[in-house]
């Protein structure tokens, strides 16, 4: 387990049946997060959550869009890349707002999250957002680079690091972090670069989630091994008994 120091102006939160899954491409987050929804649907109500952005399953209902899917999904895959490499100016303000509009749309899923909560229900999520670090490549603020002499961008970002700060303040019940290395990721993930892959390791290591109770999982073991070592944690952290167990 690892903690982070509070540095943000909000004390953090822990929401009440909040599990987030994180990890790097290739780590096994969306096999594991449906996994977990569909077993512990046994146990009472659970709702499983995918909390990215452009890429992954929102990139994949883009694509399904009729006629501009597969072209929009391009669009905007590029947009984002241009926007998370923080060593680059960004492209413009119509850039930067499309970055703020996934912000806006990451925190309405977490209302939704904090919604479901309040009634009881478990949420798995895949993926969390984080102020620790920038990036949307990290799930943290995608407005981080240098915006020269450009006021929108500016304010735009100053609002973008209040969501994040504010998404941030409620943390987890239980973060799984999925660990790996570069080796498997690739062998995984072939199609994506081994320089993204690398850093999205490297920064996993360091999120503290502002002190959530982190388990880290050794996501080269064999599927069915990390399944029960994350099930585990889960049950323990959230005092779920399985079904056919007595308690002593």
């Amino acid at each position: 387990m690892q903690e982070s120091t509070v540095d943000i102006d909000e004390l953090p939160v822990a929401v009440a049946g909040l599990v987030a899954v994180i990890g790097c491409d290739g780590s096994g987050k969306t096999s594991l997060t449906k996994d977990l929804e569909a077993i512990l649907r046994n146990d009472g109500p659970v709702e499983r959550r995918y909390l990215g952005t452009v890429s992954g399953e929102t990139g994949d209902k883009i694509k399904r869009l009729p006629v501009i899917g597969i072209r929009l999904e391009h669009y905007l895959a590029a947009k984002a890349r241009r926007a998370q490499d923080t060593r680059k100016k960004l492209p413009g303000t119509g850039t930067a707002l499309l970055m703020y509009l996934f912000s806006l749309r990451r925190r309405h899923h977490i209302r939704e999250l904090l919604a479901l909560s309040r009634r009881g229900v478990v949420v798995i999520a895949d993926r969390f957002p984080q102020a620790q670090i920038p990036g949307f490549h990290y799930d943290g603020t995608g407005l981080s680079g240098p915006h020269g002499d450009n006021w929108m961008i500016r304010k735009l970002a100053a609002k973008e690091r209040e969501l994040y700060r504010w998404m941030a303040s409620h943390i987890p019940s239980l973060v799984i972090r999925l660990n790996i290395d570069l080796e498997t990721a690739l062998a995984r993930k072939p199609d994506h670069n081994s320089v993204e892959l690398r850093d999205k390791i490297a920064v996993a290591s360091k999120l503290g989630f502002n002190g959530a109770r982190i388990v880290d999982i050794d996501a080269r073991a064999p599927y069915p091994q990390v399944l029960d070592a994350t099930l585990k944690a889960v049950r323990e952290s959230l005092g779920i008994v399985p079904p056919g167990v007595d308690l002593p």
